[in-house]
């Protein structure tokens, strides 16, 4: 049985950083790629940011509205998904969801979070 548990949403400003962890309980293997999407308020859910999965190799891949400013990456050992951010804007408000195999996988529950100007 998967489980994605998300960690480290929050209230921040304009520019400010945060770093949001994703807890992953089951085996995944190397066809299993590891994403963030997120869900602003009104919107359709959108791709944020995806890397090979535990222990794998293959290419790093972002939306262009985070690249250059957000980070993804992963604890092989302690099987977690990490996504940091930095210089944020309002329009990063949103509902950060964990993701396993894509659109049709596995999905955490999401994390909050709130950018004010």
């Amino acid at each position: 049985q998967m489980q994605l548990v998300e960690n480290g949403g929050g209230s921040v400003q304009t520019g400010g950083s945060l770093k949001l962890s994703c807890a992953v309980t089951g085996r995944t293997t190397c066809t299993d790629r590891l994403g963030w999407y997120r869900q602003a308020p009104g919107k359709e859910r959108e791709f944020v940011a995806a890397l090979p999965g535990f222990w794998c190799s293959g290419a790093t891949v972002y939306a262009d509205s985070v690249r250059d400013r957000f980070t993804i990456s992963r604890a092989h050992a302690e099987n977690i998904l990490y996504l940091q951010m930095t210089i944020l804007k309002p329009a990063d408000t949103a509902i950060y969801y964990c993701n396993i195999k894509g659109q049709s996988g596995y999905w955490g529950r999401g994390t909050k979070v709130t950018v004010s100007s």
